[in-house]
């Protein structure tokens, strides 16, 4: 395991700085938007204050509260002494919520969406993109193009095309937020289900988005494998075709669980835009309602949290390959 050692420091070492360059963007780029968090801040308390000197100390003092007095450079090494003592700060706009504790109720809303959204669309488009490739003919000719648009129209225009028709001209479903506004989170079937209908319209625009892209790559990898010499050589010995058929999808979809493992790694992002259409209360909403009012810390919070979870998901994939495939190894070894 000399070979592995040596892959996985390596890689560490390169993830590591990878992660100092997003804590080091997601610091500057907020500070880029044009805006200042703390008049926002101070807009409302400063309101009717008749004394300047005294408005001008209570502005002084927010600004030396929030460390925003300080030069750029100091500022940002004292947001990664707090990134790493586990403080993301507290957000200028849901003051004094901290940044984490808005992180934590929004995952679950994002998670919500994303992982049955990623299961059912992986299964689904699986199944449809072998079955195109096999039986060919009109099943082919209907699955490609239909997964071929689903893959590739915007999944924002998708929401908003299902968000028209499904919700405000057919009325058949909610358009916005998590649950009806006139209830409160309860446990009660009411509750219950105006979640599961609020939550259909984001799960079936983000699901056949899903099952558009992993019919395309099934498809093709099922079409690789047909024409390949193996499968040949499998029928000229006489092989049943149900067992050679088993034998070739087993090897096309060896690609498609790499991507259902960096799909799961990185269901945090993944339905960003989807919740931002259907004003979803998940990490998507949290981070443009932060834009909007130049929330510096909880912007940088929701970048973070995203650029984690990115990394993470890469580095374990890398580090399964590393272990399972030798090649990998080796490779990475020759480079050097």
């Amino acid at each position: 395991m000399k070979g592995f050692a040596k892959y996985f420091t390596q890689k560490l070492f390169w993830y590591f700085i990878t992660f100092i360059i997003a804590l080091l963007l997601n610091f500057i780029l907020p500070r880029l938007i044009p805006g200042n968090p703390v008049d926002l801040l101070l807009s409302g308390m400063l309101t009717g204050m008749t004394d300047m000197s005294k408005a001008a100390e209570v502005r002084q003092q927010t600004y030396a509260y929030f460390g925003l007095d300080k030069p750029m450079v100091q500022q940002f090494f004292q947001y990664v002494t707090n990134v790493f003592r586990g403080d993301w700060g507290r957000s200028f706009d849901q003051y004094p919520r901290p940044v984490l504790d808005i992180l934590a109720r929004g995952i679950p809303w994002t998670i919500a969406i994303q992982l049955p959204s990623i299961l059912i669309g992986w299964i689904v488009g699986n199944v449809l993109g072998a079955v195109a490739a096999y039986r060919k003919g009109i099943f082919d000719r209907t699955i490609f193009p239909l997964s071929l648009f689903l893959s590739s129209i915007p999944v924002f225009i998708l929401a908003l095309m299902m968000k028209y028709f499904l919700g405000v001209y057919t009325n058949w479903f909610p358009i916005q937020g998590a649950y009806a506004a006139e209830l409160m989170p309860s446990q009660s079937f009411t509750y219950y289900w105006s979640l599961f209908r609020h939550w259909q319209l984001p799960f079936l625009a983000t699901t056949l988005v899903m099952i558009g892209g992993q019919a395309i790559g099934m498809r093709s990898m099922s079409l690789y494998e047909l024409n390949a010499d193996y499968v040949l050589y499998a029928k000229l010995l006489g092989i049943r075709e149900s067992k050679i058929t088993g034998y070739v999808f087993k090897n096309a979809v060896l690609p498609q669980i790499t991507g259902l493992a960096l799909s799961l790694g990185t269901m945090i992002s993944g339905a960003l835009i989807t919740e931002i259409v259907f004003s979803y209360p998940g990490i998507g909403t949290q981070m443009m309602k932060a834009i909007r009012n130049v929330d510096y810390t909880l912007i940088s919070g929701c970048t973070l949290l995203i650029s984690i979870t990115v990394l993470v998901a890469n580095f374990l994939i890398e580090i399964i390959y590393g272990l399972i495939d030798p090649r990998v190894r080796s490779a990475q070894m020759e480079d050097n």
